[in-house]
């Protein structure tokens, strides 16, 4: 391994020879050496050291008797409620936003804080609507992946049919569930933009010409959570569908652990 230095002494890139490296390793390319960035690096090291985490977390949990399609129905219905929580929120943020436009006279520094609140509420749910669907995510290709490899344990070319048509049931639901909830997710952050801005125009101008601010942008963030509110719904009914579609499955279809 050779090293190109900055007069710091600290490596700029890295020369990994690629020859010596085991056939599982994420870096192993080709029989050329490689120069790999320093981020680049650690970014695939990274990657490679997450994927052996989620296999020995699925591991351990199946050892414990839960498998991956039951661990799959759990996560999609907390992305669910994490769903329905934030449309609740969005909408209630919405509503008390819409109240502060009429505000005569008061305390501005109590307006000011109301709305930072509902931001700041807003945005938790949004990062908890994110975390939930990756953690579907997560656990879909991992059930997927198994299910495809096991088909060829079969001895029975019937059950494997069957088996397979399944999976292929199973493949699309879940396609048109991911779907629905990527797309709710990306109409968040619109609306938080929309929402963070004037919270911040609010705390630097706490006067009149801020509540007109107000005024003016709430026609577009009632237009912004309307249609998220929409996305969300959608994305709810997708996730009750795939669930009764996976429990309608015979558990012989299903993948199991061996022992």
């Amino acid at each position: 391994m050779s090293q190109v230095k900055h007069d710091s002494g600290m490596p700029d890139v890295i020369t990994i020879d690629v020859t010596r490296l085991s056939p599982h390793c994420p870096l192993k390319m080709s029989k050329q050496a490689h120069p790999l960035s320093i981020e680049a690096l650690f970014n695939a090291l990274g990657r490679h050291l997450i994927s052996q985490c989620k296999k020995l977390y699925f591991r351990a949990v199946e050892s414990a008797g839960h498998h991956k399609r039951d661990i799959l129905v759990t996560r999609v219905e907390h992305a669910r409620n994490s769903l329905e929580e934030a449309k609740t929120q969005f909408q209630t943020a919405l509503e008390r936003f819409s109240q502060l436009t009429r505000f005569h006279g008061g305390d501005m520094e109590n307006l000011y804080r109301q709305l930072k609140h509902e931001y700041d509420y807003s945005y938790a749910k949004a990062l908890a609507v994110k975390d939930r669907i990756d953690a579907v995510e997560d656990v879909a290709l991992a059930l997927f992946g198994e299910w495809e490899t096991e088909l060829e344990l079969y001895s029975n070319r019937s059950l494997r049919s069957s088996s397979r048509q399944k999976l292929k049931h199973t493949q699309q639901h879940y396609g048109h569930l991911i779907t629905a909830m990527r797309k709710a997710e990306h109409k968040i952050d619109p609306v938080l933009s929309v929402f963070r801005d004037q919270v911040l125009y609010l705390k630097h101008n706490l006067n009149a010409n801020a509540i007109a601010s107000l005024e003016h942008e709430l026609r577009a963030m009632t237009v912004g959570v309307s249609g998220l509110i929409g996305a969300m719904e959608r994305s709810i009914s997708r996730a009750d569908d795939f669930v009764n579609s996976l429990n309608t499955i015979q558990p012989k279809a299903l993948p199991t652990n061996r022992t």
